[in-house]
């Protein structure tokens, strides 16, 4: 018969895998604690990165703090005719001319602007009646001024159903005091 081969038992300087030496046990415990302590680490950057990335944002964006960002272009509605009144200046009656735009960026506002066009006329003939030269004849003067337009048409806005943070500036296209 033919010849079967046999195995031969293995060499006396060959280790069996019984035979592998143990791991020493404080080197698997530290390696593990050196894993842990860098994942914390990492976590711990990462939260701070989140932190820093997204804390002051949320805050400077919070919905009561500041409008949304306008969406289209500028809207401009014309007050036209320009407002003339009248105001007293040291014991002698002068003139104020102001032409004024009101500046949105909503169309639903722009044309709530347009169909309250008498009410807004008439609360800001009112403002601009009421003033003083002293106060009007200089820069911060009228830019004072233009605040107090800005409130009284957003606040004719807001009483007929619109939303007031929707106006979004008065400007003075013409301002002559005579």
């Amino acid at each position: 018969m033919a010849d079967i081969p046999t195995l031969e038992p293995a060499a006396a300087d060959v280790a069996l895998a019984d035979d592998a030496p143990a791991p020493r046990k404080g080197k698997g415990k530290g390696m593990l604690i050196a894993l842990i302590a860098g994942a914390v680490i990492l976590a711990a950057g990462g939260a701070g990165a989140w932190y820093l990335m997204s804390g002051p944002q949320a805050k400077s964006t919070d919905s009561k703090a500041q409008p949304a960002v306008p969406a289209g272009p500028a809207l401009y509605v014309p007050l036209d005719p320009p407002f003339v009144t009248n105001f007293e200046a040291d014991q002698v009656v002068r003139f104020l001319q102001i032409t004024v735009q009101v500046m949105t960026h909503d169309p639903a506002t722009a044309e709530m602007v347009k169909a309250n066009d008498p009410l807004i006329r008439n609360d800001l003939l009112l403002l601009f009646g009421n003033q003083k030269y002293s106060e009007i004849a200089t820069r911060e003067g009228k830019e004072h001024l233009r605040a107090q337009a800005l409130e009284t048409v957003r606040r004719a806005v807001a009483g007929n159903g619109g939303k007031s943070e929707r106006v979004e500036a008065v400007y003075f296209t013409s301002f002559v005091m005579q």
